[in-house]
């Protein structure tokens, strides 16, 4: 089932030089139970293109549809607290939450109860293959491996269908990094999410369903 498509994308912006065309026509859509991955060098537009599927902007023209509907015509705060699930290269961990409560954090948001977001955040990270001695350390006593983890047990506990991974094995060492793809890939077969990755790393494309290549704002799709 389609759950995100780009249609027709084109985004622009101005720096201090020139007029910079990010996207230009871009066209594409994912699906759930998939792993994506969007492959291409610093400054081809595969972060641009993420941000508009997260809504974090909108297309300069075309659309961005959400289950069918235009992201122009969604409240896009809404939007991306409820609908998508954002994981970062940098991790973006609370240093001052233990990972337990990092995970907890978006479920409180939504005003689930304290005891049952507990419960639920101990299922996500032991999901994540980590454990209960994991639980009350602080993500600086955790290794860079052990903190993306969490970061995706929280991208889990947002309870969205659609997760976006911005470089997520790009501060790894190339085992750990493989892990982690072989993770989101899992999700998206077992569990039925769509999971797209943005990256430079051409190594990981035989872990994925569909390789997307982004040269100079244009998407080419691998066969």
């Amino acid at each position: 089932m389609c759950i995100i498509r780009l249609d027709s994308v084109q985004y622009s912006y101005v720096n201090r030089y020139q007029t910079v065309e990010a996207l230009e026509n871009v066209s594409c859509s994912f699906e759930q139970g998939k792993i994506y991955a969007i492959i291409g060098k610093s400054g081809s537009g595969k972060s641009t293109m993420l941000s508009l599927m997260a809504g974090l902007d909108l297309p300069r023209q075309g659309d961005v549809y959400f289950r069918g509907q235009s992201t122009r015509d969604l409240d896009l705060d809404q939007y991306r607290r409820d609908q998508v699930a954002i994981i970062y290269q940098s991790f973006r961990l609370f240093p001052l939450l233990t990972a337990l409560e990092n995970v907890m954090y978006p479920m409180e948001l939504h005003g689930i109860k304290p005891r049952v977001a507990k419960e639920r955040a101990q299922d996500y990270i032991r999901s994540v293959y980590l454990g209960k001695d994991e639980f009350n350390r602080f993500p600086s006593m955790l290794s860079g491996g052990e903190q993306q983890r969490i970061a995706i047990a929280r991208a889990l506990a947002m309870d969205t269908d659609l997760i976006l991974a911005d470089e997520p094995s790009g501060n790894l060492d190339s085992a750990t990094a493989r892990s982690i793809i072989e993770l989101l890939a899992d999700l998206a077969h077992q569990q039925n999410y769509c999971v797209a990755i943005v990256t430079h790393d051409r190594e990981i494309m035989d872990m994925v369903d569909v390789t997307y290549q982004m040269r100079d704002g244009v998407l080419l799709q691998d066969e």
